[in-house]
């Protein structure tokens, strides 16, 4: 595979407001995911924080602040270098803005991730989300 053919790395913005989070379902399936948090692909000269703020905004019409990055792994399933970044909204609803990538968006109780993301999540994520969301 030669650099071209890689994918950009992916920014995912893991946003908490109460006790819920948000989440997203794309119109395509990415692998086995379904349900995902928002996010996209780091744009040249981006900050995995600053792509996390404008995927948010793009795909939810949510203004968001990055407060800190969980983690960043190698997705096992797509292969993706993901980075997760912690955020907390600023401004406006969450609704689907991008209706060409997503299908639906919902704020998602703790108990309740299993759900939608049966096989788990990433560490990190979980253990910041047992933190911001009990």
């Amino acid at each position: 595979m030669t650099e071209t053919d890689q994918k950009p790395p992916i920014s995912m913005a893991i946003i908490t407001s109460g006790d819920k989070v948000l989440m997203i379902r794309r119109r395509q399936r990415e692998g086995k995911l379904s349900w995902a948090f928002p996010g996209g692909g780091i744009e040249q000269g981006e900050t995995p924080e600053q792509a996390a703020v404008r995927e948010t905004l793009e795909e939810t019409a949510l203004e968001v602040k990055a407060v800190r990055v969980l983690g960043n792994r190698i997705h096992p399933d797509t292969g993706a270098d993901m980075t997760y970044v912690a955020c907390e909204p600023v401004a406006g609803e969450a609704r689907v803005e991008d209706a060409e990538e997503l299908a639906e968006v919902a704020w998602i109780r703790l108990d309740d991730i299993p759900t939608y993301v049966p096989w788990g999540l990433y560490p990190p994520v979980q253990e910041y989300l047992d933190g911001a969301l009990a």
